[in-house]
């Protein structure tokens, strides 16, 4: 697991953007809930803590990480987001099911993604075991929570300023 190398959700605060007039969604799958709700808080905090305000922070819960892509896509049409953070979990267990999921909701969300030109924020967890989640939830590695938290906000300032540059025809 690469995450044992070190703490993930260490990043250099001076070099994220102030998130004051931004807007963002939060999808939250109850499955798992003990540790979804964990990213959950990780991701709100580091919005609050960069400028966000919380009445510009739209969240809702789905029923499973399955269901992430549809209350994204739902929550980005009822709100004016520039991101949407999806926040999920799911274990490995005794099957296979874990492979489809995870691979449906990371290729909704690039869906999404691409269709609208807005950022849609992968903050599933994709762990072998409770251990594992647990470690990325606010445990030894970190919160995935605060790396989508830091990803939205980047990619929300990205698009915001590739808005003001002058289009171009070519390569030029």
């Amino acid at each position: 697991m690469a995450s044992a190398l070190k703490n993930l959700s260490k990043y250099d605060e001076s070099k994220l953007p102030s998130a004051e007039k931004m807007v963002f969604g939060i999808v939250v799958a109850d499955w798992n809930e003990h540790i979804t709700h964990a990213l959950y808080e990780g991701a709100f905090d580091t919005l609050i803590k960069h400028g966000a305000k919380e009445e510009n922070i739209h969240t809702i819960q789905v029923p499973g990480a399955f269901e992430l892509t549809g209350g994204a896509a739902m929550l980005a049409s009822k709100h004016q987001v520039d991101a949407v953070i999806c926040l999920g979990c799911v274990i490995k267990g005794e099957t296979s099911h874990n492979e489809y999921i995870n691979q449906a909701v990371g290729m909704g969300l690039t869906n999404l993604s691409i269709a609208t030109a807005k950022p849609f924020i992968f903050g599933l967890l994709t762990p072998n075991d409770e251990q594992q989640a647990l470690d990325r939830a606010g445990g030894k590695y970190g919160n995935k929570g605060v790396e989508a938290g830091v990803t939205a906000i980047r990619m929300a300032a990205l698009k915001e300023n590739l808005g003001k540059t002058k289009k171009r025809i070519g390569f030029g």
